[in-house]
């Protein structure tokens, strides 16, 4: 059977003016304010889907590789990802880049590249993404 997780949106008001909430109703994570303003210009304490697109790719990158590199033998002993979700107003999400750093015991550059890059491109996010264009930036440390 499929996880199926929950979220909600309430908006009030009009797009330029009105504002509302989201929560994720399937954990613990808090209600957040959402606005047109966070979206079109961003903001330090107002999330937009943007930044909630970005939360769920940089998760699901960080799962997909450490997963790709320990069925291929590896041993990842840490993995950050950040992904930045680009909007442009009129014009939509623009795309998303992904930023990776990573320790992986005994692997050559060569081979964590094509593993983040296979992470990138099969990564459920990724494929959920597909029309936008996602670019990769991975390094090991």
């Amino acid at each position: 059977m499929a996880a199926v997780r929950s979220a909600h949106a309430q908006w009030q008001g009009d797009l330029a003016t009105g504002g509302g909430t989201v929560t994720v109703d399937s954990s613990a994570l808090p209600e957040t304010e959402v606005t047109w303003k966070a979206r079109a210009e961003g903001s330090d304490s107002v999330t937009s889907p943007e930044e909630l697109i970005a939360a769920a790719h940089s998760s699901c990158m960080s799962m997909a590789l450490t997963n790709g590199l320990t069925k291929a033998g590896y041993q990842p002993t840490s993995v950050r990802v950040t992904a930045e979700v680009s909007f442009q107003a009129g014009e939509g999400i623009t795309g998303s880049h992904l930023t990776v750093r990573a320790q992986v015991t005994d692997i050559s550059a060569a081979d964590f590249t094509s593993a983040a890059e296979e992470a990138k491109a099969n990564c459920p996010v990724s494929k959920a993404l597909t029309g936008t264009t996602i670019t990769l930036d991975a390094t090991l440390e």
